[in-house]
C-alpha cells in the first residue's frame, strides 16, 4: 500500500489559531486563551486536528477548485454529513460516522425538512475511517503565552475590558493519505469499513463503480481517485484559516513542506524538523539523511520540498547543498506551491498512479 507522507511548518509570528474560550479565574469574564500543553519543559502551543481538518475543508469548499462537499444535517443535539462517500469527496478522504435514529419523532422531523430532499436514505450504521489523516501541530519549542489588554469604548459609558492570550511560535504538523483507500469503499461489518449500506450498495452498482468483490469493496474509476487526492493536495497548497485573524492575520499556507509517495502509513519525515537550543527551527540535515538510506526502498517517489524563500534560507542553504550531492539526488526543492505541483504531476503519472492508487 502507498501513502503520501508529509510533514509542514505553520509560521505563528504573533497568533492565537486555537481557541479554548474563557479562561477560569481570570481578572476578567471575557479572558480567552489559547490551546496548550503543559509540560515539565515549558508550555507548547497547539492547534488541534479539528482544527485543521475544518480549515481544510472550508478551503477547498470556497477554493472553485471543483471541491464537492457533502451536506451537513442537524439533529437536535447532533450534526452529521450525507455519509455518502460516492457523491461527496470530503466524506470519501475526511471519512464519517452516522448512525440512524430509529425513533419515529425523528423520521417524521427528517421527512418534513424539505432541506434534506436530496439525503441518502440511511438504513444501517455506516462509518468510514479516514483515508486523510493529520496529527495536532504543536509547537516546536515552548513558549510562554503574552495577555493582550484591550477594551471596547466606543460606547456611551464605562469602557468594557477584556483581553486575550496570544504567541509566537512555528507549529510542527504531520499529514498522511492512504492511497488506495481513497476512492475505495468497503461494506465489511467491521467498524471503520463497514462504508456502504444496503442503499449506498445499490447506488455504487448504478453508478457503475468497480466491485472488488474478494476486498467486499467498491472503487471509483482510476481518474476520479487521482481528480479528489489532487484536488485535496491544491487545497492544502492555499490553506487559509485560524482564529483571531482580524486581530493577528497570520498566514497559515506552509512556508516549509516535505511530502514523498511511501510504502505503509508510518511517518518517516518526523524528525526531520526541530528546533535549536534557542527554540528556533532547525532542519535536521543527518536525521534527513539517515531517513532516505534506511527507507530508501520505500520511498516510491522523489521527496518534494516546499521552502519559501526569506523563510529560514540559511537552513534551506543546508538542504540545497545537500541536494546538490549524488545522495541527496531524490530531494526536489521549490516553493510550496510548486512542491504540491510536482506531487499532483507525480500522482497524475499513469504509470505511478497505476501502482500507487492500488
Amino acid at each position: 500500500m502507498a501513502f503520501v507522507t508529509g510533514l509542514f511548518l505553520v509560521d505563528a509570528p504573533a497568533s492565537a489559531l486555537n481557541n479554548l474560550g474563557n479562561i477560569p479565574g481570570e481578572r476578567y469574564d471575557n479572558s480567552v486563551g489559547v490551546k496548550v500543553i503543559r509540560t515539565r519543559e515549558g508550555i507548547y502551543p497547539y492547534v488541534s486536528a479539528q482544527a485543521f481538518r475544518y480549515w481544510l475543508r472550508t478551503t477547498l469548499e470556497k477554493s472553485g477548485l471543483g471541491w464537492v462537499a457533502a451536506p451537513v444535517y442537524r439533529e437536535e443535539k447532533i450534526a452529521y454529513t450525507d455519509a455518502n462517500p460516492i457523491r461527496w469527496w470530503d466524506d470519501d478522504l475526511f471519512g464519517y460516522m452516522r448512525a440512524p435514529s430509529k425513533r419515529e419523532s425523528a423520521r417524521a422531523k427528517r421527512e418534513a425538512d424539505e432541506s434534506r430532499a436530496g439525503e441518502t436514505e440511511t438504513v444501517d450504521t455506516v462509518t468510514r475511517a479516514a483515508p486523510f489523516r493529520v496529527s495536532t501541530l504543536v509547537s516546536l519549542a515552548p513558549v510562554t503565552p503574552t495577555s493582550d489588554f484591550g477594551v471596547m469604548s466606543r460606547q456611551e459609558g464605562d469602557p468594557v475590558p477584556h483581553e486575550h492570550q496570544f504567541y509566537r511560535a512555528t507549529l510542527k504538523g504531520l499529514f498522511s493519505l492512504d492511497l488506495k483507500a481513497s476512492g475505495t469503499f468497503w461494506y465489511r461489518q467491521k467498524t471503520g469499513f463497514r462504508n456502504l449500506d444496503d442503499v449506498r450498495i445499490e447506488e455504487a452498482k448504478k453508478a457503475g463503480l468497480i466491485h472488488l468483490e474478494g476486498e467486499k469493496a467498491y472503487r471509483l474509476p482510476l481518474d476520479q481517485r487521482i481528480q479528489r487526492v489532487a484536488t485535496l493536495f491544491e487545497g492544502m497548497a492555499i490553506l487559509d484559516g485560524g482564529a483571531k485573524q482580524t486581530l493577528h492575520y497570520t498566514d497559515v499556507a506552509p512556508p516549509l513542506v516535505i511530502m514523498a509517495v511511501t510504502k505503509g502509513g508510518n511517518h518517516i519525515f518526523h524528525y526531520v524538523v526541530g528546533a535549536t537550543i534557542r527554540g528556533l527551527p532547525e532542519l535536521k540535515l543527518e536525521a534527513l539523511k539517515e531517513a532516505l538510506a534506511v527507507f530508501r526502498e520505500e520511498i516510491l517517489s522523489d521527496v518534494y520540498v516546499g521552502w519559501v524563500r526569506g523563510y529560514l534560507d540559511e537552513e534551506r542553504a543546508k538542504l540545497e547543498d545537500f541536494a546538490a550531492t549524488s545522495e541527496g539526488q531524490r530531494v526536489k526543492i521549490g516553493h510550496p506551491r510548486e512542491a504540491f505541483k510536482a506531487l499532483i504531476e507525480a500522482l497524475k503519472n499513469p504509470t505511478n498512479a497505476a501502482s500507487w492508487m492500488e
